[in-house]
C-alpha cells in the first residue's frame, strides 16, 4: 500500500493538499510538507470559483470560522469594466440562467429585453451586488435557503456530487497568506509534518522515479508519492523529471503581473461583492474587497508595457492610498504541462499550469486537481490507468478555461489600442473559431460549448459575449413563434426579486463586521 507522501512547497496549494488528504484519508496516511522560509508564495490568488465552497464543506470548516481568520468576503460575480468602451461594465455572475419556454432568458433578452442591460435584467445578483449587499441575510440565511444547509450531510462529499444538491450565488475572496496560515494550523493539527527547510536536490533512481528530495537541515526525505507545489518553479516535475511545458501565450499573451495589498478604511469604502476586472491599454487591473484592504494588480503582456510602467498605471489607479505600499513584480508561465502526473510525481497548482488571472481560476485548479488525485490514488500497482484518467482530467479543464479565457480577448468589442486591435487578429483554438462562428446564430448550449470540460456552463458564455460586444450574436428564429407573456412575467419577477433583496439583505460590510 502507498501511503507515504512528501508534499514539496506550501502556499494555498501544499496547504489545500496536505489539508484535503488527512480530511479524506486521515491517519491512513502520512504526509510530510517540506517548504523555505527563503522562497515567497506568489500570494496574490484571492479571488476564487464558488465550487471552492465544496472545499471548505469537506473539511469540515464553517464561515464563522475561517472567514474572519483569512479577512474573507463574499464574491458574488466578476464585474468587467471597460472591456467593450470606456464608462461600460456588466457582470457575470454566480447563478444559473433562468429559461422559459425551454429557451434561455438571454435568448429572450435578444429579441425582448426590458432593458439594455442583459445582466440586470435576466440576474438578480447584478443588482444586488450594484448595492453593495450581503448574499445572506442579518440571521445567517441565504437568500431563499435555510442558513443550515446540512452542513453535517454535505461534509465528505466533492465538487461533483454536490451538482444539483443545493445552488451557492457566491465564491470568496480571501488574503492568500492567511488562508495558507489557517490551513497549516488544521492540516499539522491533524497529523502532517510540517519542514521547514530549503530543498537543496531532487534525487532519481534507475527508473527515473523521485527517490527522495535533500534538504539542507533535515537530508533527505523519502516517500511513495511527490507533490510538487514549488509554483512557477516546478522543481520537481519540469527541472527533475524534465516533463515539457506547453504554452499558451500564443492565443494569451499576458506574461506578468505586478501586485499592491492596499490598506483601507473599509467600512467608510465599503465592500462591492465582486471581483472587478477593469481593462487598459495592454492588460487589465484586479480590485478585489476584503475585511481590511484592497487587493489590486496590473495583468498585462511585457510585449506592450514595461513593468514600470505597469506599476506607475497601477498606483495612480488606486489612488493616494497606494503610495507608500510595496510593489510585488511577478512573471507569470501561461499554459501547462504536457503531464501533470509522472512516474510518481505529481504537480499542483503554478507547478502543474496556469492560465491567467482573469475568472479566478488558479485556487479552482489546485481544488479539482486535489480532488482528481484523491479519486485516482495509486495503489501498490501503479496501474497506469489511474495516472492517464488524472492528466486527462487535468488537461480537460485547463484546457477548456484556456479557450474560455481567450474568448473574452476575442469578443471585446474595445479596440482603442494595439493591445486590443491585436486581439481581435490572434490565433485562437481551431474548435473555438468553430465555436464562435456558430454562436453567432445561437447562443451556447451545451452541446456547442467545449465538449471536454463542463465546469463552465453555457451562461458564462453568455455573458461573455452580451457584455463584451464584440460578436454579434441574434436570437433564436424560434421565439417569433413562441408565446411571449411568460417571459415578460419572468423579467417582471426578477426586477421584483430584486426589490424586496434590496429591503431586507444588510450591506455586506455590516454582514462581516458582525462575522468576525
Amino acid at each position: 500500500m502507498l501511503n507515504k507522501v512528501v508534499i514539496v512547497g506550501g502556499g494555498t496549494a501544499g496547504w489545500m493538499t496536505a489539508s484535503y488528504f488527512k480530511a479524506a484519508f486521515g491517519d491512513r496516511i502520512d504526509i510530510t510538507l517540506v517548504e523555505s522560509v527563503h522562497i515567497g508564495a506568489v500570494g496574490v490568488g484571492e479571488a476564487t470559483f464558488s465550487d471552492i465552497r465544496h472545499f471548505f464543506e469537506f473539511l469540515g470548516l464553517k464561515e464563522k470560522d475561517w472567514m474572519p481568520a483569512c479577512n474573507a468576503t463574499y464574491k458574488l460575480a466578476v464585474r468587467f469594466e471597460n472591456w467593450r468602451e470606456k464608462g461600460h461594465y456588466f457582470y457575470h455572475p454566480f447563478e444559473q440562467m433562468r429559461s422559459v419556454n425551454g429557451f434561455p432568458l438571454a435568448d429572450w433578452w435578444l429579441k425582448e429585453g426590458p432593458t439594455d442591460r442583459f445582466d440586470k435584467d435576466c440576474f438578480v445578483m447584478s443588482s444586488v451586488i450594484d448595492a453593495g449587499l450581503s448574499p445572506r441575510h442579518r440571521d445567517g440565511s441565504l437568500i431563499d435557503q435555510p442558513f443550515d444547509e446540512g452542513v453535517e450531510e454535505m461534509q465528505g462529499l466533492t465538487m461533483s456530487e454536490h451538482q444539483g444538491k443545493t445552488q451557492f450565488p457566491y465564491a470568496y475572496q480571501f488574503e492568500a497568506a492567511l488562508l495558507a496560515k489557517y490551513l497549516t494550523d488544521y492540516a499539522v493539527q491533524r497529523g502532517v509534518k510540517h519542514i521547514v527547510d530549503d530543498v537543496q536536490d531532487v534525487s532519481l533512481d534507475d527508473r527515473g522515479w523521485i527517490g527522495s528530495v535533500r534538504t539542507k537541515e533535515h537530508g533527505d526525505l523519502t516517500g511513495d508519492i511527490f507533490i510538487d507545489c514549488t509554483g512557477f518553479r516546478s522543481l520537481l516535475l519540469n527541472k527533475a523529471l524534465e516533463e515539457p511545458f506547453i504554452s499558451y501565450q500564443d492565443t494569451l499573451p499576458n506574461d506578468s503581473a505586478v501586485a499592491l495589498q492596499v490598506p483601507m478604511d473599509m467600512e467608510k469604502r465599503g465592500i462591492l461583492p465582486c471581483t472587478t476586472a477593469t481593462a487598459q491599454d495592454a492588460g487589465w487591473i484586479w480590485t478585489i474587497p476584503l475585511t481590511g484592504r484592497v487587493g489590486t494588480g496590473y495583468v498585462y503582456a511585457k510585449d506592450y508595457l514595461s513593468p514600470e510602467e505597469a506599476e506607475k498605471t497601477l498606483r495612480e489607479f488606486v489612488g493616494p492610498n497606494a503610495a507608500d505600499v510595496e510593489a510585488n513584480h511577478i512573471r507569470m508561465r501561461i499554459g501547462r504541462s504536457r503531464n501533470s502526473w509522472v512516474n510518481n510525481c505529481v504537480a499542483i497548482g503554478l507547478s502543474s499550469g496556469f492560465v491567467e488571472p482573469l475568472e479566478s481560476t488558479g485556487i479552482f485548479f489546485i481544488h479539482h486537481a486535489i480532488e482528481q488525485l484523491v479519486k485516482n490514488f495509486p495503489g501498490a500497482d501503479w496501474d497506469p490507468v489511474r495516472r492517464n484518467s488524472y492528466n486527462t482530467a487535468v488537461t480537460h479543464v485547463m484546457d477548456g478555461v484556456r479557450e474560455f479565457l481567450t474568448l473574452h480577448y476575442v469578443a471585446a468589442k474595445r479596440n482603442d489600442t494595439q493591445y486590443w486591435r491585436d486581439a481581435k487578429t490572434r490565433k485562437i483554438p481551431d474548435s473555438l473559431a468553430e465555436r464562435i462562428e456558430i454562436w453567432r446564430t445561437q447562443l451556447p448550449d451545451s452541446e456547442t460549448i467545449y465538449p471536454y470540460y463542463h465546469g463552465l456552463p453555457p451562461y458564462s458564455y453568455m455573458c461573455v459575449l452580451l457584455g463584451m460586444g464584440g460578436i454579434d450574436v441574434k436570437p433564436s428564429p424560434a421565439l417569433a413563434l413562441t408565446d411571449s407573456d411568460a417571459v415578460r412575467r419572468e423579467f417582471e419577477q426578477i426586477q421584483e426579486k430584486t426589490r424586496r433583496l434590496a429591503e431586507t439583505l444588510p450591506k455586506a460590510y455590516d454582514y462581516f463586521s458582525r462575522l468576525g
